[in-house]
């Protein structure tokens, strides 16, 4: 009953361009970024969107390749939904939920191919970098999809590895003492446009997600789309997707610009 009684009263605002916490449909809530905040990583990043809090860590070790891409670095995104973030989270090994943010953000990495994976191969078929990408919930108050996104991206670009080279024997020899910045080729950047009733909503908070019908999340290098993902159980017609696109791609550049702003990229 509740929820009904939450979403009409929504729904009715939103019938005048009003949202719960004062933004404009299409506002994104103020976006903090915070890097280096975890020593002992090799890159980090804690995010705020809104009070949405999520931090991302990023260890390198150095591993085997897949048989499939014997000259290609690794690159492993895990995602935790602490308890402290939520009532609804609870202890334990990743829910469903945790496990579908990950890869989600891990493909939008991928097919944006933000990282040049070629350059992380230390020895063809024997030693590559592998990237542990490990996101934590710390606050849950809606979107934790593109402030985890964000984090992951923020601490990629703050990365470092050290330098490994082959000996004559045939051996990694891997300085600590010196390292280098890992090849960057883009900044991937994710936006979640959510629907309620025949209204999309940008970077919906928690009062929304828990009354929308549907949530499409797209990722972008510059102005093109690399992935999408649509969640929820009601479905979006061709026009309201394209509408989606497009408003996540203006929303996009404005959050790439902060991101270079912060990081200091390009």
């Amino acid at each position: 009953m509740i929820p009904k009684i939450k979403r009409r009263q929504m729904l009715d605002m939103l019938s005048s361009g009003l949202r719960v916490d004062g933004r404009g449909l299409e506002d994104l809530r103020p976006v903090e970024i915070k890097c280096r905040s975890v020593n002992n990583a090799e890159g980090s990043a804690e995010v705020r969107l809104g009070k949405t809090l999520a931090i991302a860590g990023v260890k390198t070790s150095i591993g085997t390749p897949f048989a499939d891409t014997p000259d290609m670095g690794v690159l492993i995104v895990n995602a935790e939904f602490l308890p402290i973030a939520s009532p609804s989270f609870e202890p334990g090994p990743p829910d469903e939920n945790a496990i579908e943010l990950a890869r989600v953000i891990d493909r939008g990495l991928r097919r944006s191919e933000m990282i040049d994976l070629r350059q992380l191969c230390i020895l063809p078929g024997k030693a590559v970098w592998e990237l542990w990408v490990d996101i934590h919930a710390l606050n849950h108050d809606g979107n934790l999809m593109d402030t985890s996104a964000l984090a992951a991206v923020a601490a990629l670009l703050t990365s470092e590895v050290p330098k490994a080279m082959v000996n004559e024997k045939g051996e990694v020899i891997v300085n600590k003492n010196e390292k280098q910045k890992l090849p960057i080729k883009c900044i991937p950047i994710t936006i979640t446009v959510a629907k309620i009733g025949d209204k999309l909503l940008v970077d919906p908070c928690l009062d929304e997600e828990e009354v929308a019908d549907v949530f499409l999340t797209a990722t972008f290098v510059d102005d093109k789309v690399c992935t999408i993902q649509k969640r929820g159980e009601k479905g979006l017609t061709e026009e309201e997707t394209l509408k989606c696109l497009r408003v996540a791609q203006r929303k996009a550049r404005e959050l790439l610009k902060i991101v270079k702003e912060v990081i200091g990229y390009g």
